[in-house]
């Protein structure tokens, strides 16, 4: 199990992961892919608090959640026909932080 610092300084290299995919999503991204991770970054803004926590359940349920999201994000990067590969490329690595992170606290 991760410690709680370890979880705080993984949570916040993720939010800066999704930062850079929002800022990919600045150009040409289609809708539904920049619709899919500004909902995502509102997220994980929201839990933020519950990252701080010492709340080991509410944690893993709020990356679960995220995950969930990540999946989503990934699934519509790839079924877009008119992707930007930057753009899917920052969708992955938002989905593979997220990924290894709950694999980590489960």
């Amino acid at each position: 199990m991760l410690q709680a610092n370890e979880i705080q300084q993984r949570f916040t290299h993720i939010q800066q992961t999704i930062q850079e995919a929002q800022q990919a999503c600045q150009q040409d991204a289609p809708n539904e892919i920049r619709d899919c991770i500004e909902k995502l970054s509102r997220e994980a803004r929201q839990a933020q608090s519950v990252m701080q926590s010492n709340d080991q359940q509410r944690i893993q349920q709020c990356v679960d959640s995220l995950e969930d999201m990540g999946d989503e994000a990934k699934r519509i990067s790839r079924s877009l026909p008119t992707m930007p590969a930057h753009l899917e490329a920052a969708v992955t690595r938002v989905h593979a932080e997220l990924s290894d992170l709950k694999h980590k606290l489960h």
